[in-house]
């Protein structure tokens, strides 16, 4: 499995799929709006100027929403991640 280091984290989006009134389907990647995924890893945490370290807020397990254009994509055994730094997620869904 991929380990991000630091203040990053690892995403394994969820794919939406969305029907119209007459039945064609909408791929997730057709909406310009933020995406979902879940957090499958994350990273030690961010080291501070003065040599503190700021723990993680986010924790494995847990859904997230982000930008869409937010983080890198990667391709690691046969699925699909993105990895991208705490900083960049809007928010935790509950």
């Amino acid at each position: 499995m991929l380990k991000p280091l630091g203040d990053r984290v690892i995403l394994e989006v969820q794919k939406e799929e969305e029907h119209t009134v007459g039945g064609i389907v909408l791929a997730g990647n057709a909406k310009e709006k933020p995406q979902t995924a879940k957090v499958v890893a994350v990273g030690t945490g961010r080291i501070l100027k003065n040599g503190t370290k700021l723990e993680m807020t986010l924790k494995e397990g847990d859904v997230v929403v982000f930008d869409k254009y937010a983080g890198a994509q990667v391709e690691y055994d046969g699925h699909d991640y993105l990895i991208m730094r705490e900083k960049d997620i809007l928010a935790i869904v509950e």
